[in-house]
């Protein structure tokens, strides 16, 4: 497994808990070239950030790659880096939150790859999320169950997962990387955006189409919003199950999936199924 860095900066011994336990699983781990470079807030600039990823997907015995942290930087790679050989020699590449970006385009090329915590946010997680990144990369699939929501829609789907960090999704609109959504189940979640972004955000996905023929929609967790002087007036989940009101496919909010310590693991671009009833919700990968 390599660790590159394609956002933010990072530092060496932030990384030392992730790197001790992905080696206790039997994982032989290869920190990437230019890792502990800086470059203002980024991790090198973005032509040896670029190289590193490169570097990584590349490399023939390199069959996984870890993103050392989210943060911003990884849009800027995009026009310097070749995803196509993963086509030829597919890897695992994991990551979250600013790597939504490569989740996006890698499914776009129609390859799967997985949303899960990373180095950086190693200590802060429970061990649950962390033996969900331990299963995914072992190809043990993965099933969980929810308590009933409120703002939840009863259904039943089974589609290709789908998604990531919202705000990533919306920056990608209009773009080559945009995520095609129609017949899956997207999955967002999002970290310290005001709701009124958060409104403008899923209005715009729902002008462009986006939300209309999902299959379903799981709602991780969107943590530390905020709020004007004057208060919005609805919570992020709430600005959220207004914008699908007018749908039929089943919603379920309050996965364990996004900038929160229980960050379980998901397959992007490989099938799940999503039943939602009136006692719970559960998520299955096929």
């Amino acid at each position: 497994m390599a660790i590159v860095a394609t956002a933010r900066k990072v530092a060496r011994e932030e990384l030392t808990p992730a790197v001790n336990a992905l080696e206790s699983w039997g994982l032989q781990v290869i920190l990437g070239p230019n890792l502990f470079e800086e470059d203002h807030q980024y991790g090198g600039t973005d032509e040896r950030r670029a190289e590193a990823l490169q570097w990584a997907i590349d490399l023939p015995h390199v069959k996984a790659i870890l993103c050392a942290r989210g943060g911003y930087g990884t849009m800027r790679l995009m026009n310097r880096v070749n995803l196509s050989p993963l086509k030829h020699q597919p890897k695992i590449l994991a990551g979250f939150s600013d790597i939504t970006v490569l989740h996006s385009a890698l499914n776009n090329i129609g390859l799967s790859s997985l949303h899960s915590t990373m180095p950086l946010s190693w200590p802060n997680n429970t061990p649950e999320a962390i033996e969900s990144l331990r299963k995914a990369l072992f190809g043990v699939k993965s099933s969980v169950e929810l308590h009933a929501n409120k703002l939840n829609r009863v259904g039943l789907a089974e589609a290709q997962l789908v998604g990531g960090n919202l705000s990533l999704l919306y920056a990608l609109s209009g773009t080559p990387y945009k995520l095609e959504t129609d017949g899956k189940i997207l999955f967002i979640e999002d970290l310290d955006e005001y709701l009124y972004h958060i409104d403008r955000m899923m209005l715009s996905l729902k002008m462009s189409g986006a939300l209309a023929n999902l299959a379903g929609l799981v709602v991780g967790g969107m943590s530390d919003m905020k709020d004007n002087t004057v208060p919005f007036g609805k919570t992020a989940e709430e600005i959220i199950r207004e914008h699908v009101n007018a749908y039929n496919y089943p919603v379920c909010f309050d996965f364990p999936c996004g900038h929160i310590a229980d960050n379980q693991a998901l397959w992007l671009g490989k099938l799940y199924e999503l039943e939602v009833s009136g006692s719970g919700a559960s998520l299955r990968n096929l």
